[in-house]
């Protein structure tokens, strides 16, 4: 058995499950960041205007098309879709543009050296692009960046917002235009290892504030709005993979052979992260044995933990994976025929409600034309 529990939510690219979003939004206010899936955003949650913000890359006629019907605030790519959006969609009074700070700003170990990005525009492109929506009608701006993924340094984000309002003060100036906000992006990191602190968001807030008051009131450019993408911070910590262990194996290492897999999360394969394994019922045990954790897919990099302290692990031994809220089933994937797991949300309540069923192996061969077959040849 494998299963995801959850308990909290945000952003469609780290988690796209409508129960979480529906659940948020009782709560709370709330901007959608979603990518090149504008069409779920409207099906699944019943959102429109400007609650959605649609960042892409690469995007197809159709998204741009649906993002405008629904009123979503449009974050163009490159300065080249302008054109592509005003001749497939038409121009929205809003549009906001994806800033990619190249040498103005180092990018961190996760998300690597925003020269080496593919997205967003260079600062010279903002100032073309903002003079050719000003001079095509449009009357509202916005602004946006993501150079950081999982940064726990909280001066990064306070720099980061110092970038972006000297660059907005000088295309006011330049341009004689006003933005009706600017989006900071993301980035937020979670503390995935023991000894990691959590971000201070006090620190963010007073920082950024400071540089709101030295640059944009100073310069008559008050008020304009603040957004965030804190998708990884609001979902991440509460998100458990609950994995069944089938088998040891003591070779040149000793492994213990799990039910899961990269299909359920993808990250420590992928990127080498670190996620905290707790063995269920030995929490108070010593930690004395050394592992490797790994799932049952013909990829040697199909390892939830490296070189792991445990208690000694037996057969049917429940192991929890720590945060695990955030890029878990949103990344999975199917290969080897692997099927994702279910998903439980526990409530306030102490209620826990399926959200999502396991997938079956009927799921896997559902968009195959087997009836086809008898024609094949």
């Amino acid at each position: 058995m494998n299963l995801m529990l959850t308990s909290f939510f945000r952003s469609s690219t780290s988690r796209k499950n409508h129960h979480i979003f529906t659940d948020i939004q009782r709560i709370s206010s709330t901007i959608l960041n979603t990518d090149n899936q504008v069409s779920y955003t409207e099906c699944s949650l019943n959102l429109k205007g400007e609650g959605i913000m649609f960042s892409s890359n690469d995007t197809p006629a159709e998204e741009f098309v649906k993002a405008k019907e629904l009123g979503a605030i449009i974050n163009l790519d490159d300065i080249s879709h302008i054109e592509f959006l005003e001749k497939e969609a038409g121009l929205p009074e809003l549009v906001c543009f994806r800033f990619n700070p190249g040498p103005l700003k180092g990018g961190n170990a996760f998300i690597g050296n925003p020269e080496e990005a593919k997205y967003g525009f260079t600062k010279e492109q903002l100032f073309e692009g903002y003079r050719i929506l000003k001079e095509k009608g449009v009357k509202r701006f916005g602004l946006h960046t993501m150079v950081a993924s999982n940064e726990l340094e909280p001066s990064y984000f306070v720099e980061t917002a110092k970038l972006l309002f000297e660059v907005i003060v000088e295309i006011s100036k330049e341009l004689d235009i006003r933005f009706d906000f600017v989006n900071l992006g993301g980035g937020i990191g979670i503390p995935y290892r023991p000894d990691q602190k959590a971000v201070p968001y006090d620190v963010i807030a007073k920082g950024v504030r400071d540089e709101y008051e030295k640059s944009i009131k100073a310069n008559g450019l008050d008020p304009l709005k603040i957004y965030l993408e804190c998708g990884r911070t609001i979902t991440g910590p509460y998100g458990y993979l609950v994995t069944e262990v089938r088998h040891l194996k003591h070779i040149y290492k000793d492994y213990v052979g799990t039910d899961a897999c990269m299909a359920n999360l993808m990250r420590p394969g992928l990127y080498g992260s670190y996620h905290h394994i707790t063995v269920l019922g030995k929490e108070n045990e010593p930690e004395d044995h050394l592992y490797d954790v790994t799932g049952s897919l013909c990829e040697n990099n199909d390892k939830f933990a490296i070189d792991r302290m445990l208690p000694e692990i037996e057969r049917g031994d429940l192991l929890v994976i720590h945060d695990s809220g955030a890029h878990g089933h949103a990344m999975g994937f199917n290969y080897n025929g692997k099927l994702r797991s279910a998903e439980l949300m526990l409530r306030e309540d102490k209620s826990v409600v399926l959200i999502r069923r396991a997938e079956t192996i009927e799921d896997h061969f559902a968009t195959l034309d087997l009836e086809g077959l008898e024609d094949f040849s």
